[in-house]
């Protein structure tokens, strides 16, 4: 590809961009038309756009991949997707209020739980949905699992009142957020961006020192998150060290000696 076929390239794709519209190529067309056919589709799209995606998509071929595949018995699988998602995502994108109903773990159901929902995160280890959202009730922050949730009933809430909801909800963030200062081992710069994708799922910012030819990256993280936090730390091994944090510090010592004392070392030169 020549210099002038690039900067035309460039120039749809800049367009395109513009209109809020994206290119597809035929085999994306063949793969969307596949996933359309499963029956979570109809919880993850409003039926007018669903309708509308099935029709577009009507000349295109299809996989047919269930005539060719053949699974083998497995443990029951659990949905990715949830049918929540859609109108949670919604109601915060809207700055709305909401209403839950949920059980808890002693089997019981809280009901009329009012609230502003905050964010929705899906735990890799788990395979769970939950919605991160603040109680009035209680004045807490609370995690429930999507699965819990018997009801969520969309609220209106005047400006102010979310504003002032808001900034409460900063706050108990913030008394949650610690940081760390993780340094790259400069022998490993070569491999700084698979160490940085180790840490994608952490609010980051990474600093570079010329004279010591050495990068600091420094992570934003929740409390409750610090033991996921060391096993990202301890799967990157020899690459990094903790330089801040005297609490990951400490808990990085302890796994280290008790990883030794099971063959009988103090140290890793014995």
């Amino acid at each position: 590809m020549n210099l002038f076929e690039k900067i035309f390239n460039f120039q749809i794709i800049a367009r395109l961009d513009e209109a809020g519209s994206f290119a597809l190529t035929s085999q994306e067309r063949t793969w969307l038309k596949t996933m359309l056919e499963h029956p979570a589709s109809n919880d993850a799209f409003a039926p007018g756009t669903l309708s509308t995606l099935r029709q577009l998509l009507q000349a295109e071929a299809s996989t047919g991949i269930r005539e060719i595949i053949m699974e083998k018995a497995k443990s029951r699988e659990r949905q990715v997707y949830h049918p929540l998602l859609r109108s949670l995502r919604r109601t915060i994108m809207l700055n709305r209020g909401i209403r839950l109903s949920y059980r808890i773990k002693g089997g019981g159901v809280k009901a009329g739980q009012s609230g502003l929902p905050y964010k929705l995160e899906y735990n890799m280890v788990k395979r769970e949905w939950y919605l991160q959202w603040y109680c009035t009730r209680n004045r807490s922050l609370m995690s429930t699992k999507l699965q819990n949730i018997l009801d969520a009933e969309e609220t209106a809430l005047p400006e102010e009142r979310v504003a002032e909801l808001r900034e409460r909800l900063e706050r108990l963030l913030d008394q949650r957020r610690e940081t760390a200062v993780i340094q790259v081992v400069p022998s490993y710069n070569a491999e700084l961006s698979r160490i940085l994708y180790a840490f994608s799922c952490f609010e980051k910012s990474v600093s570079y020192d010329d004279a010591s030819d050495t990068y600091r990256i420094h992570v934003a993280y929740p409390s409750d998150e610090s033991e996921f936090l060391l096993s990202k730390i301890r799967f990157l091994g020899l690459r990094v060290r903790i330089e801040e944090n005297a609490r990951l510090r400490s808990r990085m010592n302890e796994s280290a000696a008790k990883a030794l004392s099971r063959y009988g070392l103090r140290s890793i030169n014995e």
